[in-house]
């Protein structure tokens, strides 16, 4: 039986096409807020500026094909309905708990849905690069991103002063804060290497793309983008610190305004062309021009019998209809305004606890407005001639913007310290029900040694997992419609004529003092006024 590309005999009606664009445009309106989020951290973060570019990108790859897509376009399957399903799930409670990604990846997998139903998996296929690519546009969780960004702060900081030491210049690294005597640089979170990491690992992909080599060799280029971008960005860390050094401070500020973008991308670039032509040479044996271009596909053989393919719309038009009622139904839990229980603030807290006498302080204005959070308490508490306990207590009425409790874990390095101790604990005070779970991390720096206690207290629970709390934060955003939540930490010095369990035990008795009183000031599982 002979077998020809159903595009080349059979005429598609225009109707399929016109529910195709049909189905794409009312996709996007349902999936809006979601993709409206998007470009809100594509305009606020430097990091995920290259976002605009994506879709752009991805448009373009399947326009250039244009002349090979009725070749590619096979029967309707009913599967791009299911994940068109799985995908509205995925918005409903991606917009009920504010976990935007939840909805901006379930944008990626309609879309695949759609071209599923209205030209099968054969369709899909040629589709697969563009549509996985728009994946890139998406931005990591904001906790996620927090973490990520302060393990590569100091990964730079550290390689950044190896560097500076090699041109015999004195230097000492104390968390991200590279000291050389009369001048002191602080590696912060826009030094990371994000801003560089994702638009790079964009682009490595779309040249692994074009790199006609085999699939091995392909991923070790794209892979490699992560290595070369803490390299030269590490090197930006230790330039600097080497002009500061003989010029002044003022050679930090233009040097990293003037050259910390798109000349370390180039740059960065660069390198990933210079490895394209060594494998090209060495691995692959030819020429690098010879190298570089997009893969071309052969299309697939389809009964030339299937006519009926041609006017199978259901599929399509179903995956339209669902996608129109899913929009209407947004609206009304888009409506559903956030339920904030009352409480103290506070500026009402007691200077007196038990025993424990306190001398309250505060953040910085830009430690408050980065830390985003609606009310603290930052207070150091002494008794008798005790070593002073620290607390410091962050609330936040709602999480669904993004802003979040910032772990410990993630903080701590950055300010110098190192965590030699890490462990999940649980701890039962007098008068409480319920033991905290807690973490317990040993920090020192030189010769000082703390105790840290911190847990999240969330909605009535004390969780010490932070994963575990984004949990809880689905849940109870989409049952409760509440997405408040807390951080409480406690630390103290281990003096030089004490043990560590002398410090634990001064921390829990302050936490059986506290409990009882932070119940007026944090709402639990019934304060849904």
């Amino acid at each position: 039986m002979a077998y020809t590309p159903l595009g080349r005999n059979i005429a598609m009606p225009m109707l399929r096409y016109y529910l195709l664009a049909g189905a794409i445009i009312v996709c996007f309106f349902t999936f809006h807020e979601g993709l409206m989020s998007l470009v809100e951290r594509w305009i606020k973060y430097d990091e995920y500026s290259h976002g605009f570019f994506i879709p752009i990108i991805s448009s373009w790859l399947i326009w250039n094909r244009r002349s090979e897509i009725t070749q590619f376009i096979g029967r309707p399957n009913w599967i791009g309905l299911v994940l068109v399903l799985g995908s509205l799930g995925m918005l409903i409670v991606g917009n009920l708990s504010a976990i935007f990604i939840l909805a901006q990846v379930g944008f990626v997998i309609a879309l695949s849905g759609i071209v599923v139903t209205f030209g099968g998996f054969s369709f899909l296929r040629f589709c697969s690069v563009p549509l996985f690519f728009l994946l890139f546009a998406i931005p990591l969780p904001f906790f996620v991103d927090a973490a990520l960004s302060w393990r590569l702060q100091l990964i730079s900081s550290e390689l950044g002063v190896a560097i500076i030491g090699l041109f015999n210049i004195p230097v000492f690294l104390e968390g991200n804060v590279i000291d050389l005597g009369e001048f002191q640089l602080m590696v912060v979170e826009a030094c990371s290497g994000l801003r560089y990491l994702f638009p790079l690992l964009s682009l490595g992909f779309l040249i692994a793309y074009a790199f006609k080599a085999p699939l091995w060799q392909r991923m070790l280029l794209f892979l490699s983008t992560i290595p070369i971008t803490i390299v030269m960005n590490s090197a930006r860390i230790g330039m600097i610190g080497i002009l500061v050094n003989y010029w002044g401070i003022g050679m930090a500020e233009g040097f990293l305004h003037a050259f910390e973008g798109w000349i370390i991308f180039i740059a960065c670039g660069g390198i990933l062309m210079a490895e394209i032509y060594l494998m090209s040479k060495y691995l692959l044996k030819v020429n690098f021009y010879e190298a570089i271009g997009f893969p071309e596909h052969t299309a697939p053989k389809i009964r030339n019998t299937d006519e009926g393919i041609a006017h199978n719309n259901k599929p399509i038009f179903i995956s339209l209809t669902v996608l129109a009622v899913a929009f209407g139904a947004i609206f009304m839990i888009s409506d559903r305004e956030e339920v904030v229980p009352q409480r103290q603030r506070f500026v009402t807290f007691p200077k007196i606890i038990g025993e424990w006498s306190g001398n309250t302080s505060f953040l910085k204005p830009r430690i408050e407005l980065f830390l985003g959070l609606d009310d603290y308490i930052l207070s150091n508490y002494r008794a008798d001639n005790q070593p002073q306990i620290n607390l410091y207590i962050a609330y936040y009425k709602s999480q669904r913007n993004g802003v979040s409790p910032h772990s410990p874990q993630a903080c701590i390095p950055g300010g110098g310290w190192l965590i030699t101790e890490l462990a999940e604990k649980s701890y039962s005070p007098k008068g409480i029900a319920k033991p905290i779970k807690y973490n317990r991390a040993v920090i020192s720096r030189g010769d000082v040694k703390q105790i840290v206690y911190y847990w999240f207290d969330q909605r009535g629970r004390t969780i010490a997992n932070e994963y575990m709390a984004k949990v809880y934060l689905l849940k109870d955003a989409i049952l409760l419609n509440r997405t408040d939540g807390t951080l409480i930490r406690l630390v103290t010095n281990v003096s030089q004529n004490e043990e560590e369990e002398d410090a634990d035990n001064r921390l829990k008795k302050f936490m059986s003092d506290l409990s009882p009183i932070t119940k007026k000031y944090i709402p639990g599982l019934d304060d849904n006024i």
